[in-house]
Formats: structure tokens, C-alpha cells, sequence
């Protein structure tokens, strides 16, 4: 693996790139999506700043926890463009997740306990489907999976 020195300002995609273990393609989509920013140079080359390298990092763990681009590109636009974002910056950001992150915590831990059961969608051709939504009788309610959604 390629070291970056510290005394870099700037890197190229490559860099950032192994560096992040994000492909060079998916940076280019985050550039576009407005998530990061490079320069470019006379030979039309992109550049990175280093602290790109902790936003790459943000996005992938924002992504793993199944946050939204759309939301992760509202809380960047909230950081510094002029400096490194310091862990206090970082706090305020993934501060404004937590009830979104718990409702997705209890929305997962719901599915998880009445994963073997029938989720009432109808779609399933098990015999238990037969005795918990006969006749198909939930999806009278609304399409998709009806139990899953009751809270």
C-alpha cells in the first residue's frame, strides 16, 4: 500500500483511492453526487485535499449503517470547507442520526424476532400463511408486507 506522507496537502484519486479502499469509479460517483470535492490540475487531473480521505470514511460508515446519500450530502454541506473537520464536527453530524438510527434499530430487531413467521405480505406459499392471513385478508389493508409495518 502506498504511505501518504503526512506533509501531502493533496492527493490523486489513485491515492485516495487505496487508501480509503473505495474504488476510484465510486469517488468520482460521490464527486458527482456532491458529496466530495476535487481541483484539477493544467492536465486535467484530480486532486484531492487530504482531509477528503475522512469524508470518503464518513460516507462509508454513514453507508454501512444505511443512511442515505441524500442525507449524508445534507450533513457534509454542514461541515467546514476551509479546515479538516475537527471529532467535535463529527459529533454534531452523526448527533442529528440518533432517532433516525434507533427507529432503524427497532424496525431491524422487529424483523429479526418475526423472521420465521409469516410477515403477512401474502406473497408466501407456506402452510402457515394459510392460518395467519387467510384469504389473503391483510392485503386488503395496503400492499407490502402489513405486519411488518404495524409498530
Amino acid at each position: 500500500m502506498t504511505r501518504l506522507s503526512w506533509k501531502a496537502k493533496e492527493v490523486t484519486i489513485g491515492e485516495l483511492a487505496e487508501r480509503s479502499g473505495v474504488s476510484a469509479s465510486a469517488l468520482r460517483f460521490y464527486e458527482r453526487e456532491g458529496l466530495i470535492r476535487s481541483r484539477r490540475t493544467s492536465g486535467n487531473q484530480r486532486r484531492y485535499s487530504r482531509d477528503t480521505l475522512r469524508r470518503v470514511a464518513f460516507i462509508r460508515a454513514s453507508q454501512r449503517v444505511g443512511i442515505p446519500l441524500a442525507m449524508i450530502r445534507e450533513v457534509l454541506g454542514l461541515l467546514p470547507e476551509e479546515r479538516t473537520p475537527t471529532r467535535e464536527d463529527w459529533a454534531y453530524l452523526s448527533q442529528r442520526w440518533q432517532d433516525d438510527l434507533n427507529n432503524r434499530i427497532r424496525e431491524l430487531e422487529r424483523l429479526r424476532d418475526n423472521l420465521t413467521d409469516c410477515i403477512g405480505c401474502g406473497c408466501l406459499s407456506i402452510d402457515r400463511c394459510v392460518l395467519a392471513n387467510p384469504y389473503d385478508r391483510l392485503g386488503e389493508d395496503g400492499s407490502g408486507p402489513r405486519r411488518l409495518f404495524e409498530g
